[in-house]
């Protein structure tokens, strides 16, 4: 159980060595209003880190609202379990572009530029190894989409956020440069349905689902991971895709049966197989299609960026 006196630095590190991560590094930062964070870097028994940031004052909110405390350890396991991966820090898209989601500014903070909302600032880098091409995203979340979330801090907006995201580059409504100024991202309650107390980021079948976990092991496992295990049961890819976590291991178990891939006892982790290796050039040209697809369908209004957020 947490102790309400404990600060957020040494709550978060007590639930996250009891989910079996350990501390690599600790730091302090501000916020984009001054206020003091917390900065942690994890890290996990294969030795993947990840950066976690939260306002100090969590503490204090997790006192007053115990909920908070119970959502921060399940965060914490869920994250635990992401680094058990080689690129704890990728995600994949539909239309199959992996993701490096980097350097974000937690928590939100109110609009600057005198909007109704909150801004998050962060970097979507496309992960093929030595590519340049990234998008600088300036999250925008709205203050009735905020009411919904528990927290605007990190380990409760985290998984949201990415999944706009996603969702945004799947509209073509980003693009990925060598270079450029911040691209706007929508976090608004057209992916919360208030009648079913949910989140629905894509409409998806089996087909799509079963290519996404395909696709998602090669990046993960094989390009990127050097043969190491990917998880495919991660919550974030449930909500983004539309399903259930058992909904993606019945799929791992269809694509084990081809001969796609090999699950490990839990069905939550597989290795790539060599006949998913041999399909190398096919993952290849899928991502440089979706991102020959984005610059045209781009809106050119959101190409000059939004600068003032």
């Amino acid at each position: 159980m947490l102790i309400a006196s404990h600060s957020i630095s040494q709550q978060i590190q007590e639930l996250a060595l009891q989910a079996g991560l350990t501390l690599a590094g600790a730091g302090s930062g501000t916020d984009f209003t001054g206020a003091p964070t917390t900065k942690l870097q994890l890290k996990s028994a294969i030795g993947t880190t990840y950066s976690v940031e939260t306002s100090e004052s969590l503490s204090a909110e997790i006192e007053r609202h115990t909920p908070l405390g119970d959502e921060l350890k399940t965060y914490l396991q869920v994250l635990a379990k992401r680094m058990q991966t080689a690129r704890p820090d990728v995600f994949l898209t539909l239309h199959g572009l992996p993701l490096s989601m980097q350097q974000f500014s937690w928590p939100y903070h109110h609009s600057t530029s005198g909007a109704d909302s909150f801004i998050l600032h962060g970097i979507a880098q496309l992960a093929e190894p030595g590519s340049p091409l990234h998008a600088k995203v300036a999250a925008s979340l709205t203050v009735t989409f905020a009411e919904v979330l528990p927290a605007l801090e990190q380990p409760y907006a985290e998984g949201v956020t990415f999944n706009a995201i996603r969702k945004t580059l799947d509209l073509g409504q980003l693009e990925l440069l060598k270079s450029g100024n911040r691209q706007p991202v929508p976090v608004s309650t057209r992916y919360y349905s208030f009648r079913q107390q949910r989140f629905i980021f894509s409409e998806t079948d089996d087909s799509k689902r079963k290519e996404f976990v395909r696709t998602k092991v090669f990046w993960t496992g094989a390009r990127l991971g050097e043969g190491k295990a990917s998880w495919i049961a991660d919550p974030y890819d449930a909500q983004y895709l539309d399903c259930s976590i058992e909904d993606l291991q019945k799929i791992g178990r269809e694509l084990a049966g081809e001969g796609w891939l090999t699950l490990d006892s839990s069905e939550e982790y597989a290795t790539v197989s060599a006949k998913l290796s041999g399909q190398a050039d096919h993952f290849v040209k899928q991502m440089e299609s979706a991102l020959a697809l984005l610059k045209p369908r781009f809106n050119e209004e959101m190409r000059a960026g939004h600068t003032n957020m």
